[in-house]
């Protein structure tokens, strides 16, 4: 059986990542990009389906680290028999991904041992190892080949590569995993301690361009470090997570796969990356957002891959048992076709915001936006899938036509603020239809609040952003309302629940744990409206959450106190940047996210 989520780490060199356990396993790694196919899969099986352990052959105390500002992992070993360091990390900038291990001996004399199983196209291909006479050995499948050099012996065993050695102070045994097509000449593996160095200085300089956040300039450093993991950073996307299928409750069906980027999340990712400082960062991501979006406005998706693939077809792995027995393992995401009206308003608002914070214009970025508002003009009235991806029957979201109204909101601030062309006066008669239908429809007199969709009594965590894209100011009786009903119904625990799952017609068996993203949304609303004491504790019970090394899943599991859903989860981190900036700075990314309120939001 896996570990833990939380007692999960990540390691990454800005194309693909892995994660390693607390016991010094690499359960999940996927090469050569972080979408691409798992060769160790553990996490989602056992074992047998690919992973690479390196500890001691005695039962050992454990604690681990990151190197101070930095994504170089440090565990320590205590046995009987003395301590040992396991340094791992992937050094950026490459010519290949490599994965480098390092055992260092601190005290008295420990036996190690280190058992390698490689198992391509998700734990199902045992490839063909081989040892040549340059003593490095290389692992063979198709077009996708391993190769891994260490002065510890090695042998092959039932299908594994095992090494056992004994380390003392001051020893030091280099491992180096590096991946390459196996159509290609050999690649030329890093000198491993030249390695350490040149990550430790990309790292530290990297992280040393971090805004403050007062109290939480750690916090807010940690979750930069791990958005930049998860960044590919050949087309500057940024990856909802690592893994796929890591369950939203244990045992359950609501198992995803979340290695792609959501347009969702473009305007909060944008602002975090820019208010920590990271322009170039956020560019990049503005960048690889024109780019995907690009083409034909009825084509528009809700995801796609790092690279801006369109085609993400999920199906289903039936050789893995899933986490903790948790199925289906699902490859891809079948939500990439449904049609969700709140990525047009998302896509507007982050090159809106683009544009406010100086990034450099686009040059096709305008045309590409006045094409996406003549197609939304003709759907806006659709029901839709929702920004949860409901896969029960299409409904009238209410946040969707919120997030409609965004979308015109913005495209006539962009005229009005930046000189762009367009239809003005179209456009703020459909923002104001669509507005005046939202407080007809989307709110229920009887509730006193807004609800989820149209015709419904259901809440939903997303009401919560009202205030913040400024459909309404925070000090409207509507919001202080909706926040309040929100608070009584979806506040579990201590935390934010999404909707009532057992009471919502989203196609799935019940049941997930509270989606932290809604959580640190509760706290910024708390900000907007004056109520600072309640946002500073909230925002520090979530800090709570975070394991050892200040990572974040999904979601949480208040019952059983631990994390869920796939990790680390980009969207998570954000939340926590952008909340932190909410509670340290005079100037708020949630009243910016909003921009000017409109007439009509007043």
């Amino acid at each position: 059986m896996p570990l833990r989520i939380e007692d999960y780490a990540l390691i990454g060199d800005c194309e693909t990542a892995a994660l390693v356990g607390r016991d010094g396993s690499i359960d999940w790694l996927c090469l050569p990009r972080l979408d691409a196919d798992a060769c160790f899969a553990a996490l989602l099986g056992g074992p047998e389906n690919g992973h690479w352990i390196i500890a001691p052959e005695e039962t050992a105390e454990v604690s681990r680290r990151y190197r101070p500002d930095t994504l170089i992992l440090e565990t320590a070993f205590t046995t009987r028999e003395g301590r040992v360091l396991l340094i791992d990390f992937m050094p950026p900038n490459g010519k290949a991904s490599d994965v480098v291990r390092i055992v260092v001996g601190l005290e008295g004399r420990v036996r190690m041992r280190s058992e390698l199983i490689i198992r391509f196209d998700y734990g199902s291909t045992v490839p063909w190892v081989r040892r040549l006479d340059d003593g490095i050995l290389r692992a063979v499948a198709g077009p996708q080949m391993l190769a891994l050099k260490t002065p510890a012996p090695l042998r092959g065993e039932d299908l594994a590569t095992l090494s056992e050695f004994t380390v003392s102070p001051g020893e030091r045994v280099p491992f180096v995993l590096t991946h390459a097509p196996s159509y290609l000449p050999p690649p030329e593996l890093p000198d491993p301690f030249a390695a350490l160095n040149d990550t430790e200085q990309f790292w530290l300089e990297w992280s040393g361009r971090c805004s403050e956040a007062g109290p939480w300039s750690d916090a807010v450093r940690r979750s930069l470090i791990t958005l930049k993991a998860l960044t590919y950073a050949p087309t500057g996307g940024i990856a909802a997570a690592v893994t796929t299928s890591l369950p939203e409750q244990i045992g359950g069906v609501r198992n995803w796969d979340y290695r792609f980027c959501w347009v969702r999340d473009a305007t909060l990712t944008l602002l975090a990356m820019m208010d920590g400082g990271y322009s170039e960062e956020a560019s990049d991501w503005r960048d690889w957002l024109v780019r995907a979006a690009a083409g034909s406005p009825d084509q528009l998706q809700i995801m796609y891959g790092i690279a801006g693939e369109r085609r993400l077809w999920e199906w289903e792995v039936p050789w893995l048992e899933g986490y903790e027995s948790s199925k289906p393992v699902r490859i891809g995401n079948a939500a990439h076709a449904q049609l969700q009206l709140d990525v047009f308003g998302e896509m507007m608002n982050a090159l809106y915001h683009g544009r406010r914070v100086g990034l450099p214009e686009h040059k096709v970025a305008w045309a590409l936006q006045l094409k996406v508002m003549e197609h939304l003009e003709l759907i806006w009235r659709e029901p839709d899938s929702g920004i949860w991806e409901i896969r029960g029957p299409p409904q009238h979201f209410t946040y969707s036509k919120i997030m409609a109204w965004v979308a015109f909101d913005r495209a006539i601030k962009s005229a009005e603020e930046f000189g762009m062309q367009g239809p003005l006066d179209r456009w703020r008669r459909v923002r104001e239809e669509i507005h005046e239908e939202v407080c007809r429809k989307g709110f229920d007199p009887e509730r006193g609040c807004f609800v989820q969709a149209y015709g419904t009594k259901e809440l939903d965590a997303s009401l919560l952003l009202i205030p913040a894209v400024g459909f309404l100011p925070p000090a409207d009786p509507r919001v202080r309302a909706t926040v309040e009903a929100i608070e009584r119904d979806l506040l579990i625990d201590g935390f934010v629940h999404r909707y009532r799952t057992a009471r919502s017609h989203d196609g799935l068996p019940p049941g997930e744990g509270a989606f932290l993203a809604c959580s640190f949304w509760l706290a910024d609303v708390y900000c907007l409206l004056g109520r600072a004491e309640e946002a500073e504790r909230l925002f520090e019970r979530l800090l709570g959450l975070r394991n050892d090394v200040g990572l974040l899943s999904e979601e949480y599991d208040a019952a059983g106190q631990r994390l869920l859903g796939n990790f680390p989860q980009a969207f998570s981190h954000v939340s926590l940047i952008n909340t932190a900036h909410n509670l340290s700075h005079e100037k708020k990314p949630a009243e910016k996210r909003g921009g000017v309120q409109a007439t009509r939001g007043e």
